[in-house]
């Protein structure tokens, strides 16, 4: 099988890689990667290492993606991931939209030319910010919990957010695109007769990622809080309460290699893979576990807003469990050590990946 994994020489397009390929006899892989992400040659020297053919092409660019060579599969793992993306600067909004919209009709339109079988990588920021943010919540533990007594909206409970919970606006430019992003490949599947599937992850984290304040929260804060850099609780009182669930995309591989042999003519609803409850844990939380695991250190509040923010996403991937019998198998605890003992072995990280 040739798979061409887009956004290669990024943590999760790395990871993933190199799990296929110790997977699947005889897999091929074509990497495609911008290189414009800090640190992002580091993992091209690495993908190189295994054997991986790396086109240098931007998801944008119609002829970059024109003349990459025919593959079975195309596995969508390059965006720009951060909830606030596109807000900052005169233009980011376009280069949002262009990214991660026009990036994926240009991959549907090669997996139309060479009827390959498409599989996107989205997210659960695709899920409504307004009933989330209404949700009441009660403080345990220094993590927010949502009450148990309150009026649930559809599709979400105390285990989290399921698939039929609000996709409606306001979501962020990051959630459109990608919501925008599943329905056309539904639609292109459909229309032109080629599998495709829709995967929603939750926050992906692992030792080697880039961790940024906006993007890869769990790496950010551990490389940051071991480093001493300043780091600061946003919103929500600074106190540091919201909470988000984590997930290893080595935890992802059983499902893609099951997916790659059982492909769907007709594109299947999209599903939800995430940590889930037991691998959920607050900002304040995440404090106390590094200073029992490096030492204790002051974080500074903010109390401003930031634009969608919600106090409390978890994700519900019972349905994934009855579609495919998964399962995350990493627990939360040793996703955060291997990112501690990756902080220590690389104090200068956040350095050299822009976070």
């Amino acid at each position: 099988m040739k798979l061409l994994i887009t956004g290669i020489c990024g943590f999760v397009g790395q990871t993933v890689a190199r799990g296929l390929l110790e997977i699947i006899p005889g897999l091929e892989i074509i990497g495609v990667d911008s290189l414009v992400r800090p640190g992002s040659e580091l993992n091209r020297r690495a993908r190189s290492a295994l054997g991986v053919k790396f086109f240098h092409a931007d998801v944008r660019s119609r002829s970059d993606i024109e003349l990459l060579p025919a593959c079975d599969w195309v596995l969508d793992a390059a965006a720009n991931a951060s909830v606030v993306a596109g807000l900052s600067q005169p233009g980011a909004s376009r280069q949002l939209i262009e990214h991660n919209l026009i990036g994926t009709v240009n991959l549907l339109e090669y997996c139309r030319r060479h009827k390959a079988g498409f599989n996107l990588l989205s997210t659960s920021r695709v899920y409504s910010v307004a009933p989330l943010a209404s949700l009441e919540m009660e403080v345990d533990k220094e993590a927010f919990r949502p009450r148990s007594d309150q009026s649930w909206p559809q599709g979400c409970s105390p285990v989290g957010l399921a698939e039929s919970f609000a996709t409606a606006p306001p979501l962020s430019l990051y959630g459109a695109s990608k919501l925008a992003s599943e329905v056309l490949a539904a639609e292109y599947g459909s229309a032109f007769d080629f599998p495709v599937w829709l995967n929603r992850c939750g926050v992906l984290a692992g030792a080697g990622q880039f961790g940024r304040p906006d993007q890869g929260i769990f790496s950010y804060w551990l490389h940051a809080y071991a480093a001493g850099k300043p780091l600061k609780y946003i919103g929500f009182d600074g106190q540091g309460h919201q909470v988000r669930d984590a997930l290893h995309p080595e935890d992802l591989l059983p499902v893609l290699v099951r997916q790659f042999d059982q492909p769907s003519r007709m594109p299947e609803p999209a599903l939800n893979f995430g940590g889930g409850l037991a691998s959920s844990m607050s900002l304040a939380q995440l404090s106390g576990w590094c200073a029992a695991r490096f030492k204790p250190r002051p974080v500074a509040a903010d109390r401003s807003p930031r634009p969608y923010d919600v106090p409390w996403l978890v994700m519900d991937s019972r349905a994934a469990e009855q579609r495919w019998q998964w399962r995350p198998k990493k627990t939360l605890t040793t996703i955060l050590e291997d990112i501690a003992a990756h902080a220590e072995a690389n104090p200068h990280w956040l350095d050299m990946t822009g976070g």
